[in-house]
Formats: C-alpha cells, sequence, structure tokens
C-alpha cells in the first residue's frame, strides 16, 4: 500500500516538477506573494545558526537554502527530485559552505551527532505513521545533544491551490504530529543515555492565517534533550503530564465554571483587572503573557488598552480552547503559542510588558528565567507576575507531598523577589498577598456551592467535588502558613 502510494506521489512530483518553479514547488499559483510574507516569519523563529551546522529536509529548489546559509556554517540540503536539486544548486551550488544532494529520507544515513540544527518544510506529511517514527529516532541521533529541529506541516488541510489527483497521505492533527514527535527515543550507544524531543515552541503560520484565512499551517520547535531529566508522573515531556493530568481540557472547563470566562487562575477577572492596572498600559505595546491559559486576561488588555499580546502557554490543551476563543472573538492582536518559557528565545527588547499569573511555580530555574524576562524587554519595560510560593520551612508532611506531587519549585515571596533583583530588575516590590489569596478563594467556594446543581448537571459530582475539596485544601494549607500567594512587580531602567 505505501509503496503504491509512494509511486503515484513521485510521478505526482515529477509531473509538477519540470520547470522547477516556486508555485510549482508549493504547488500554488500565490507562491511568491506567500513567500515575502512566510519566509521571514520562519527564519524569525528559528535558533541561532551562526556557526552551526544545518541539515535542511525537503531542501526543494532552495527557497530556504539561500538563507540557511548565510548565518550557518555548513547546510546539507537534501531533496528527492532531480529537477528541484539542479534548480538548488544553480542558485546555491557556488557557496563552498554549503551540501546539495538527491536522496529519499526514508533511507539517508549520517553520524551521530553530526548536525545543530535540522530543518523541515513540508515533507513529514508524506511519510507514513512507521516511516516517521524511524526518521524521527535517527534525527535525534544526527543532532548533537542541545540541538534543535524544526519543521512544519500542513495540518488535516492541502497548502496550496493546486488540485491533486493523490492523496499524499498523511495529513496529521497539530496533537498527532506533537505525540508522535515527543513520544521517539534515542539511546546514545557512547553516553549509555536516551534522548528525546521537548516541544520549545508550536504556532500556526500567520502568513496563512492573513493572507489564506488558513488555520492549519503549523510549525513546531523541538530540542534534543536527555530523557531522563524531562519525565514525571509515567509521561513521556513534562507538556503530557500537564495535558494528560493537570489541564485535560474538561479539567479546563471546569477550572473556567468558577473562575469566570477565559480563565483558569485565581480570581479571574477581578484580580487580573486590579493587577493589570498597576501597569499602565498604553495603546500598541507589546505584552508577552507567560502561561496564558485559556486566554482571558490577553482577551481583557487587548480589548481595553488597545495592546498586542502574544500568550504562550505549554499546555496543547489549554491554547487549543485559547484560540477558539480568539477566533470566536475576532482579536487580531492576540495570538497564542504552544511554548516553553525557558527555551523559547525573543530578541532583546521586544516586550514592554511581560506578564505571568500562577505559572512559574513548575519552573526549577526561576533566576535563570527572569534574566531572559529582562533581555525580552525593553528599556523601562514591566514585569508584573503572580504565583504560588511558601512559607519558610520546616512544612508539614501534607505540605511536601502536595508540593512533590504537582512537581512545584517554590520559594517563599521574599527569597522569589530576590531572584528578580538578582536578574537585574529595579523598584521590585514582592507583595505576600496570602490574605487576599484566601478571601478569594472562599468567594470561590461559595460560587461554587451557589452554582452546584447547574455544575454538576454540565460536568459531574465527581468534578464539583474534586473542585471543592481541593480549595478546601487549600485553604487549610494556607491557614497552617506553609502556602503562600506573591504579587511581584519590577522595571527594566
Amino acid at each position: 500500500m505505501e509503496k503504491a502510494v509512494r509511486n503515484t506521489m513521485t510521478e505526482f512530483w515529477k509531473d509538477h516538477s519540470k520547470q522547477a518553479t516556486v508555485e510549482e514547488m508549493m504547488l500554488d499559483s500565490h507562491a511568491r506573494e506567500l513567500t515575502k510574507e512566510e519566509l521571514p516569519e520562519i527564519l524569525a523563529l528559528l535558533p541561532s545558526l551562526s556557526g552551526q551546522r544545518v541539515l535542511e529536509l525537503g531542501a526543494g529548489i532552495g527557497r530556504y537554502t539561500s538563507h540557511l546559509l548565510t548565518t550557518a556554517d555548513h547546510v546539507t540540503a537534501v531533496d528527492f527530485m532531480e529537477s528541484f536539486v539542479e534548480k538548488n544548486k544553480e542558485v546555491n551550488g557556488h557557496h563552498s559552505n554549503t551540501v546539495i544532494m538527491q536522496a529519499d529520507v526514508t533511507k539517508l544515513d549520517f553520524p551521530q551527532n553530526r548536525f545543530d540544527v535540522i530543518f523541515s518544510n513540508w515533507l513529514l506529511m508524506y511519510l507514513c505513521d512507521e516511516e516517521l517514527k524511524s526518521l524521527t529516532e535517527r534525527m535525534l541521533g544526527w543532532l548533537r545533544p542541545g540541538g534543535f529541529l524544526f519543521f512544519r506541516e500542513s495540518c488535516n488541510h492541502q497548502s496550496g491551490d493546486c488540485k491533486r489527483d493523490f492523496n499524499p497521505t498523511h495529513y496529521r492533527t497539530q496533537a498527532e504530529y506533537s505525540h508522535l514527535m515527543t513520544s521517539a527515543n534515542w539511546e546514545e550507544s557512547e553516553a549509555s543515555e536516551t534522548f528525546g524531543f521537548d516541544i520549545v515552541l508550536t504556532k500556526k503560520i500567520q502568513t496563512y492565517v492573513k493572507m489564506k484565512n488558513n488555520q492549519n499551517q503549523i510549525c513546531w520547535l523541538l530540542q534534543k534533550v536527555p530523557r531522563s531529566s524531562a519525565t514525571q508522573g509515567g509521561f513521556t515531556t513534562f507538556q503530557q503530564f500537564l495535558d494528560n493530568q493537570q489541564y485535560t481540557r474538561r479539567g479546563i472547563l471546569r477550572y473556567e465554571k468558577i473562575f469566570g470566562s477565559g480563565y483558569v487562575s485565581t480570581g479571574g477577572p477581578s484580580t487580573t483587572e486590579e493587577f493589570v492596572d498597576l501597569l499602565n498600559l498604553k495603546p500598541g505595546q507589546k505584552v508577552l503573557d507567560i502561561g496564558c491559559g485559556i486566554g482571558g486576561g490577553d482577551f481583557y488588555m487587548a480589548k481595553t488598552f488597545g495592546v498586542e499580546v502574544l500568550g504562550l502557554d505549554l499546555s496543547e490543551n489549554m491554547v487549543d480552547i485559547a484560540i477558539e476563543r480568539a477566533d470566536a472573538e475576532k482579536m487580531p492582536l492576540v495570538h497564542f503559542e504552544v511554548a516553553d518559557a525557558t527555551k523559547r528565545s525573543f530578541p532583546e527588547g521586544t516586550f514592554d510588558v511581560i506578564y505571568s499569573r500562577d505559572t512559574i511555580l513548575h519552573i526549577d530555574d526561576k533566576l535563570a528565567l527572569f534574566k531572559r524576562f529582562y533581555s525580552w524587554l525593553k528599556p523601562g519595560g514591566r514585569l508584573l507576575i503572580s504565583d504560588y510560593c511558601c512559607g519558610e520551612k520546616p512544612w508539614t508532611t501534607a505540605f511536601q507531598t502536595y508540593v512533590q506531587q504537582r512537581g512545584y519549585i517554590l520559594y517563599t515571596p521574599p527569597q522569589y523577589g530576590k531572584f528578580i533583583e538578582q536578574a537585574g530588575f529595579s523598584s521590585v516590590r514582592a507583595d505576600d498577598r496570602t490574605a487576599q489569596f484566601i478571601q478569594v478563594i472562599k468567594a470561590e467556594l461559595q460560587k461554587a456551592e451557589a452554582m452546584k446543581d447547574d455544575f454538576i448537571k454540565e460536568f459531574s459530582e465527581e468534578d464539583y467535588l474534586a473542585i471543592v475539596n481541593g480549595w478546601s485544601e487549600k485553604l487549610q494549607r494556607c491557614n497552617t502558613g506553609d502556602q503562600r500567594w506573591g504579587l511581584f512587580y519590577a522595571t527594566r531602567d
């Protein structure tokens, strides 16, 4: 079956590569106009290529090769269509730091740890699951530890306007690609260590959203990491742990039922309005929201103050719902990414404000993260964070167990504020807002009681008890002094 599909696909591409034009390669009559917008958008998402060895899979006529080789130390560009390879050689073959070769990616082989970055654009959808699994494992081997894989695919939808007489395919959902890629493992024979891919970011290609109303062009940036350090609760990655345990779609929606439409964090709209007022936002400013949840705070900031907001969250379930809401709200100033804030990168001075609500409790090296925040902010930029904190040790056994089960890394509010100061921020305010936290939880418990019948009808009694019992336990932890809630405000001079 797969051999027949591959033969049909090969014949199709022979017929659609005779002139080796960008229109043929993209199967789109508007390819040149799209490229002008899309190419810089994608290049901006790549890690630094300076001094790096790059493998480009599915290079085509060299649309990206020409740009990759200007920065990278060396580029190996691979495509299986002879006419495309010849065109790429014609355009880029004179560069001494480039090798352009014709090959079938399912049969490629390279030495272990050969490359720093692997780049692929519209290739993986032509591979069946077994081929993709095999290639992913081999790519893990070809990359050095810490290296990056960037790929872009059409998810459940073709990209161009060319009518195809074959099904390429293997159109997959965004979640299916994420699962396939992060489930792969590679054992380094020399180091006797197992590696896998962690997601750095996943996002829609905005050029296709804007120019073609195509929401199905998705890109990923993954990093090769030691798998032993990236597992929790039996799941391959921390992201899988979040999406399958704490933030299932059902779990998110039941939080929203209590917190308010668009919110999954303490106080919902009331604390959001209070805290955002501290930022003195102005129209046109750029805000980065770390741990955006399902976007309620982002929509509020964009609607009320006319700011542009980029929301990042590691939970794919959260971002899926946020994007659904953004589409329904018709909010062009708000964008979302599945992203790991500890690995995502932005140019220095990108944002006016960095905002985060009850998220950084998951992150171990908070000082390193705050240094990244400092770099991403413009001079005069502002940082505002609310987060779970803790009281002085020793903690009760119950609190120790709770923290361990959730994988939280907690500090007292003063300790937390010190990390922000050490990152370079000035005018740091570290407020212990536990009293406010207790008041909010009590109010939300009352709200839950008032809507009990309606809540159970929409979800279940089990879901209701999980919410109520969870908050009751939270109150108890606060009353013993173990759990605290901090609000932190600082500026970059």
